[in-house]
């Protein structure tokens, strides 16, 4: 069932002509995955194929290890947005599941290569996936050789030493070290959400609030206050933003 739903998946972005693939989870968009993205996009341009990402969801992770969470840098709407935003021809969600972390590295990349017209395979510099990691560099190479795509490994992408990747960017916003985790991302932090109805406290005092709804899974700065820009819909409104435990008044937290 999972193949089916994956080979459907891929069967409704495939671009309809030879095409250069990454994938990966892509959790924030950062400035390493901008980086894989743009040295694909340059292998697609240099063969005259379509550039093809694709991301996993939910988090390996959370899959191979039951009971694990993840704190996510985006939702899963965001990160397609911010792939779609890199100029690539097509972005595709494949739903990770037990079934689909399973299967050997051949059957995985079969359905790319059928799919896809896959041509190009770029991987990072720490590639492996599949049952027990079974897919490496070396490996995927040769299977390349036989289904006709040949694999490119793109260099790691860091920063006095410590490599721009999701990890670094938890790290920095558990430290709430915004300016940090802007670098790493090549952009400001953001959270999205619904505005819910509060006590309109702040209204009372002279400055109105907006209180808004984050998933449980979603990262977080570390709690404090901070300078922000708020979006309501196109409009921007400069603000502070307060992470943390709700202010207490009379009793009440």
């Amino acid at each position: 069932m999972t193949v089916s739903l994956a080979r459907r998946e891929l069967q409704r972005i495939a671009p309809g002509r030879p095409s250069a693939v990454t994938f990966g989870v892509f959790d924030g968009v950062h400035r390493g995955h901008r980086h894989l993205v743009a040295a694909l996009l340059e292998e697609a341009r240099r063969e005259s194929l379509a550039a093809v990402a694709i991301t996993f969801n939910p988090h390996p992770r959370t899959v191979l290890r039951p009971g694990a969470t993840i704190a996510y840098l985006t939702s899963l709407e965001e990160r397609v947005e911010l792939l779609q935003s890199l100029g690539l021809d097509a972005v595709g969600v494949l739903a990770f599941t037990s079934e689909l972390a399973q299967l050997e590295p051949r059957e995985f990349l079969g359905l790319l290569a059928d799919e896809l017209e896959m041509r190009v395979l770029l991987v990072g510099p720490d590639f492996a996936f599949g049952r027990n990691r079974a897919g490496t560099l070396e490996v995927s190479s040769k299977i390349g050789e036989e289904l006709g795509f040949r694999v490119e490994a793109a260099p790691m992408l860091d920063e006095g030493g410590e490599k721009v990747g999701s990890t670094a960017v938890r790290e920095a916003l558990g430290r709430g070290d915004v300016r940090r985790v802007a670098q790493l991302l090549g952009r400001p932090f953001s959270l999205r959400g619904p505005v819910i109805e509060g006590d309109k406290r702040g209204r009372e005092l002279g400055f109105p609030t907006a209180n808004i709804a984050i998933g449980l899974d979603h990262a977080l700065p570390a709690y404090g206050i901070y300078v922000s820009r708020a979006y309501v819909r196109e409009t921007a409104y400069e603000a502070c933003t307060s992470i943390g435990v709700r202010p207490t008044f009379e009793g009440d937290e």
